[in-house]
């Protein structure tokens, strides 16, 4: 009987690990699928423009920057609007670190909270409740909000008409309702520390 039990709970244990490693495989396929766009190539800034302020670079297959040689948050600027869509976004950060995505750039000349949505990368951020995981003036985070420091996080963003909804690391941080910025183009943003990003996806709605 004792053989019998632990043959079937190795079984049982099998089977969700089977099940999870599809689950993990079709999400990461859905996220390389036809469907989705791939933004960074892993070897240079094609399709960016870095804005005066960072001197963004490529090492090890990452976006990265971690000096300021000017002031503000400069970002990297896609050279493609989007209006709708869902993005995926494999990033770093140190744990002094402020960055973040801004989503639909009205003006991508200077890419602020002003002029964009900005989803906060920034576990120091003075006003905890817009920090990480928030849409800075838009959507806040429960308390205390989640840390990304010091570790490799997915970040994913849908924008759905005025709708737009955040997770890191599988887990949804905010949501909320703006009708300010229908569309522009995705600024990843560095403001202090070091940031990198590996992977960065959209997939137009």
């Amino acid at each position: 009987m004792h053989r019998a039990s632990f043959a079937l709970a190795l079984a049982a244990g099998l089977f969700v690990t089977a099940f999870s490693a599809i689950q993990f495989s079709q999400q990461a396929a859905a996220q390389t699928g036809p469907d989705w766009v791939q933004l960074f190539d892993g070897k240079s800034l094609n399709g960016w423009t870095p804005m005066p302020g960072v001197e963004w670079r490529v090492e090890d297959g990452a976006l990265v920057a971690d000096k300021k040689t000017g002031t503000g948050n400069p970002s990297l600027v896609s050279n493609t609007s989007y209006k709708d869509f869902q993005i995926y976004a494999e990033v770093w950060v140190s744990e002094d670190a402020n960055s973040g995505i801004y989503i639909r750039c009205t003006d991508p000349k200077n890419v602020s909270s002003r002029s964009s949505y900005e989803v906060n990368l920034y576990d120091n951020r003075p006003g905890q409740e817009h920090s990480t995981g928030a849409i800075v003036d838009v959507a806040a985070v429960n308390l205390p909000a989640p840390k990304a420091g010091g570790k490799w996080n997915t970040l994913e963003i849908t924008a759905k008409g005025p709708l737009m909804t955040v997770a890191l690391n599988g887990v949804k941080t905010s949501e909320g309702k703006d009708e300010r910025f229908a569309s522009g183009p995705i600024g990843l943003q560095y403001g202090l520390g070091t940031v990198k990003f590996r992977k960065v996806a959209i997939k137009p709605l």
